[in-house]
């Protein structure tokens, strides 16, 4: 399958089965998704493999987060989820922003790959990836945000929903040709 057959089969699984890849198995995904473009290399970003109790104390982070007394079982919809982190370094030459779209670009690369290795995966998100809570049970530093998690599992028998495809002649536009009068009017001066 090339890279182009593969990102237009990818569909996000929002139920997926009790399977998940080994960490073994998960090593040479996370290498290759970690090939991004990383402007001066600072790999600012880092993922966190949450597997079995790791999902419960996740959960009651996240009740905490939202002022339940009960814990979230949101966590517990897939056997893997994979936290996304944005690690950032200083830098003069790379803003903040930057490296947040590198770790970005890790996750949406990273569930690509699962993908496309027959798991089904979804990205998953929240006001409580910013909670204090969450972030202490994520062993987060001062540098770092979580931006959520890839929940992977199993792909069911069921067939996810289809997205409407993009209109690629829509969205790709041309930069606006400068304005005739102003260029002439610069010129008289």
């Amino acid at each position: 399958m090339s890279a182009l057959d593969a990102v237009l089969a990818r569909q996000s699984w929002s139920k997926v089965t009790p399977d998940a890849p080994t960490r073994e198995q998960l090593l040479p995904l996370v290498a290759a998704a970690g090939r991004v473009a990383d402007h001066s290399s600072l790999r600012p970003w880092r993922l966190i493999e949450l597997r079995g109790d790791d999902r419960l104390a996740l959960g009651a982070a996240i009740g905490k987060a939202e002022g339940d007394t009960h814990p979230s079982t949101k966590p517990l919809r897939a056997s893997l989820l994979i936290a996304v982190v944005a690690s950032y370094r200083k830098s003069g030459k790379v803003p903040r922003w930057e490296q947040e779209a590198v770790a970005s670009g890790v996750a949406h690369t990273l569930s690509l790959l699962l993908d496309e290795a027959g798991w089904g995966v979804i990205w998953r998100t929240g006001g409580y990836t910013r909670a204090k809570a969450v972030a202490k049970a994520h062993g987060l530093g001062k540098n770092e945000e979580l931006l959520g998690w890839l929940y992977v599992g199993g792909k069911p028998d069921k067939k996810p929903g289809r997205r409407k495809p993009v209109d690629a002649d829509e969205v790709l536009t041309r930069m606006p040709a400068p304005d005739a009068a102003k260029k002439q009017k610069k010129q008289k001066k």
